[in-house]
């Protein structure tokens, strides 16, 4: 069986447009080609175009819902700028995330669609992810072209987001239109086929009105790993009306579609014994286990956005959001061996594939109004405003017959290519399987309706309280058809509903020694109500889990921020504690309730900014003891079957064990360094501890370093070039683990050379 994967609708005439647009505009920087050999090349003086460079620190927040500059903002907030994005050659959302510690990755397995899953201070952010402060529905491989920067918040949050942010939540801000004519054009060239071209291009069109287009499209395959392809192309337009006057609006459109084969990486060793620590086998980094012919990762994000704003007076300022989704997501993947026992001892892994095809449509409207105001001798700067949001999900996954019946690898697997060699993996071999719709699917609505208010209450220059509260109301319903396991039979349907209403709140003291620092300590909470996920996760709603309230977490933190060099280098440090309650576990009755409990105790780390006007930094360190207080019932063997009768349970096993993929000690640390006028080289260092994959802690990927190096040349005010490098050694490490199955191979040794012209 094979499939024929179809090419993106315009990949042709983007590449066309692109290469005509850049031809025509590049003429400046080749106009002296003809002066003699021996005259010398005078480099014009570097202008900068759109907003002043904020370089490697940020000192506001684009959230409406952050009511004090983020120094006075008692929360660990990371700003990922620009300009880190650009030198550290970020290409996608993941690569960006990797610049802070604290931060570690989730596989897409178990119920989890094959997207982003961050994982913040140990705990699960995949449906925390917003878009210029609303929440961006839908599992999705996010891309970073039309991205300006990245706020990471950390801490339970609900009170600025809603549902989840138990560690944290992500926000990304879109590129938006200025009011001043600039673009870029870069064709990025790197090892493994990779080729990436971007353009972005500002105009002004008329007396305070602006657009800009952002266009995308990227080829490669990945370093280290054989058969693995990245293909995606998109487009994102932008208009603004009426920058200078009282009313102002902007329309935004964002398409990206992605082709890919996926990969689930290498399969873990198997269990010899109940307390046995698995880890991934000991093979070539480059053995891929899926099919070439039969695997594959299609999605698409089409997104509309309408932002109206509108000044009623000087210190009153009424926003109104409005943004419209549809995503869609369709695999098949290969996990290899998945769980299964007696393959590995032979030298084989079977190829388990696991599907998913769904559409999820939505929509969310937020109106905020923010205000500045005094009572007496106490100033406010005060943001209120409501909430509604509904999203409609619906999967119908695959029903896939393998060439040989059974999971027990045996020559005739291999020939149909079930099975594959450890060693040496065949992923274009023939595959004699079949694929048809499933008969089973899932409708999975979830509505939202919320109402908050922030304010940060000034009493003198040195004493401010920050306080945050919302009251969210949150609904999920599923329904669908059930089969028979292992067959396509129908055997029932179901009617799934949960309702929840839940307050969640922001408390933090802050003072200020001196003009250019803080000190504070807060308390703030969070929730994580049934089908927090609508649809697009794990944590689903479920016949277990369908009368269930939400779980509660809530941290306690102390931190201080201060601004050196005149405000150009931040340097942050915080202590906190998180602890989850009313976690959902399996009781020794066999039924799900909320008795589970975690915690988090840490302490974080962070430098950024310049440390002299030529030198820049952008560090973290963070250190995580996390523990399950609470576990419930535990599966402390690996499954010999399928259901719960064939497997061994223990009341209470794991509870002193350390939180699933959360690394004790991670580091970061990027920096780079003006030698002259027009060369700057760079370089930095990730380090993540060992993690374990499960809570009985029985699965676990080692440690890592990672070295990275960067070296830019600006040839003209109009022309630039830029090499990266990125795993320097080689390392071969793994950026995630999944319970049982596998762990997933980070990219080997990648170098980008980006030619980058400016007009």
């Amino acid at each position: 069986m094979s499939r024929q994967i179809p090419e993106p609708n315009s990949p042709r005439l983007f590449a066309s447009a692109l290469g005509a647009a850049v031809t025509a505009l590049s003429l400046p920087a080749a106009a002296g080609a003809g002066r003699p050999a021996d005259e010398p090349v005078a480099l014009d003086a570097v202008t900068v175009v759109g907003d002043q460079q904020e370089a490697y620190k940020a000192d506001e927040s684009a959230s409406n819902k952050y009511t004090a500059p983020l120094r006075e903002t008692p929360k660990s907030v990371t700003v990922i700028t620009d300009q880190v994005i650009r030198d550290t050659g970020s290409l996608s959302l993941v690569d960006a995330l990797r610049t802070t510690s604290g931060i570690t990755f989730g596989a897409g397995e178990g119920g989890n669609p094959a997207g982003d899953r961050p994982i913040i201070r140990g705990f699960n952010a995949e449906s925390d992810t917003f878009i210029d402060g609303l929440r961006d529905v839908g599992s999705q491989t996010r891309e970073i072209f039309n991205i300006e920067r990245i706020e990471v918040s950390k801490g339970p949050g609900s009170a600025y987001t809603g549902a989840g942010s138990t560690g944290g939540s992500l926000n990304l801000i879109s590129k938006t239109a200025k009011q001043q004519d600039f673009g870029d054009a870069s064709f990025t060239y790197g090892s493994d086929q990779t080729r990436r071209y971007t353009l972005d291009v500002n105009r002004v069109l008329a007396d305070n009105v602006a657009g800009r287009l952002n266009l995308l499209k990227h080829e490669a395959n990945v370093a280290g790993r054989d058969g693995v392809e990245v293909r995606r192309w998109g487009v994102a337009p932008t208009i603004t009306f009426g920058f200078d006057t009282p009313t102002r609006a902007t329309l935004s459109y964002y398409h990206l579609e992605t082709d890919d084969i996926p990969d689930y990486g290498l399969p873990l060793t198997d269990a010899t014994a109940p307390d046995s620590v698995r880890k991934p086998v000991a093979v070539d980094r480059d053995n891929f286990y899926g099919l070439s012919n039969r695997d594959y990762r299609d999605s698409t994000t089409d997104a509309g956005t309408l932002k109206l704003e509108h000044d009623l007076n000087d210190s009153l300022t009424l926003l109104n959001t409005t943004r419209v989704v549809r995503t869609t997501l369709d695999y098949i993947v290969t996990t290899p061996n998945d769980s299964k026992t007696g393959n590995l001892s032979q030298g084989l892994v079977y190829r388990a594939p696991k599907s998913r095809n769904s559409t999820s449509e939505g929509w969310v409207n937020q109106t905020d109004l923010k205000a500045l105001f005094a009572t007496g001798a106490i100033e406010h700067s005060l943001v209120t405003g409501v909430e509604i949001s509904r999203e409609g999900v619906h999967n119908r996954a695959y029903f896939i017959s393998p060439g040989t019946a059974g999971s027990t690898c045996s020559p005739a697997h291999v020939s149909s290519g079930d099975c594959t060699s450890l060693s040496n993996p065949g992923h274009e071999a023939a595959w004699t399987g079949s694929i048809t719709d499933s008969n089973a699917f899932t409708d999975t609505d979830t509505d939202t309706l919320s109402a908050y208010i922030f304010d940060t209450l000034k009493f003198d220059e040195r004493w401010s309280l920050n306080v945050g509260l919302r009251y969210d109301d949150f609904e999920t319903r599923a329904s669908g058809v059930t089969v028979t396991r292992g067959t396509n039979t129908v055997d029932g349907t179901t009617e799934l509903e949960n309702k929840s209403h839940f307050w969640s709140y922001q408390l933090g003291l802050v003072f200020n020694p001196l003009p250019n620092g803080s000190v504070y300590a807060a308390w703030s909470t969070s929730a994580n109500p049934v089908g927090e996920t609508a649809g697009e996760g794990a944590s689903n709603i479920a016949v277990a889990t369908e009368e269930l309230t939400p779980e509660r977490n809530r941290n306690y933190e102390v931190g201080t921020k201060w601004d050196f060099f005149d405000d150009r280098l931040g340097v942050t440090a915080a202590l906190f504690r998180t602890e989850k309650t009313n976690a959902r576990v399996l009781e020794a009755d066999g039924t799900t309730n909320n008795i589970g409990e975690t915690r988090v105790d840490g302490f974080e780390l962070g430098l950024n900014g310049q440390i002299t006007p030529k030198w820049n930094a952008f560090a973290s360190y963070t250190y995580l003891d996390g523990e399950i207080v609470e576990s419930g019932r535990v599966d402390v063997n690996a499954r010999p079957g399928n259901g719960p009768a064939n497997v061994d349970y223990v009341v209470g096993g794991a509870n002193g064990n350390d939180i699933p993929n959360t690394a004790q000690n991670s580091f970061s640390f990027w920096s780079t360094y003006q030698l002259t006028p027009v060369l700057t080289v760079g370089g930095g260092a990730n380090y993540v501890d060992s993690r374990f994959g499960d809570v009985t802690n029985s699965v676990e990927v080692p440690s890592y370093w990672r070295y990275d190096a960067m070296a830019a040349y600006r040839v003209s005010k109009h022309l630039d070039l830029q090499l990266n490098v990125q795993n320097l050694t080689d390392k071969r490490y793994f950026d995630q683990v999944y319970t049982s199955h596998m762990a997933h191979v980070a990219p080997g040794r990648t170098a980008l050379l980006s030619t980058n012209f400016h007009f």
